[in-house]
């Protein structure tokens, strides 16, 4: 009974935080604060939820750490997608086989 409670009260909460905004907000938001902010949002959580799997993703959390770095300056330099993956997955493999 008590997981039916939970559910109910996840489905409550994630309702209210999609409505919510539509109902109260009517107009256009004029504040390049509050707009700005709400730009980087989706961006700022998925770095969030991002980063600690890749440093504990690979068996050595400096080998993730090593690969991070590897693939922010190759996206930097403007590097694609397909690259970049490549690069950190070698980028582990060779930190993780010389630091066993």
């Amino acid at each position: 009974m008590r997981v039916y409670i939970y559910i109910l009260i996840a489905a409550i909460v994630s309702f209210l935080v999609r409505t919510l905004p539509l109902t109260l907000i009517r107009r256009e938001i004029k504040s390049r604060f509050i707009r700005s902010f709400l730009f980087y949002v989706p961006y700022v959580t998925l770095a969030v939820m991002t980063f600690p799997a890749i440093v504990n993703a690979t068996e050595s959390p400096v080998a993730g750490v090593i690969a991070l770095i590897v693939g922010a300056i190759m996206s930097y330099l403007g590097a694609g997608l397909f690259p970049v993956a490549v690069c950190c997955c070698l980028t582990v493999f060779i930190v993780e086989f010389f630091t066993k």
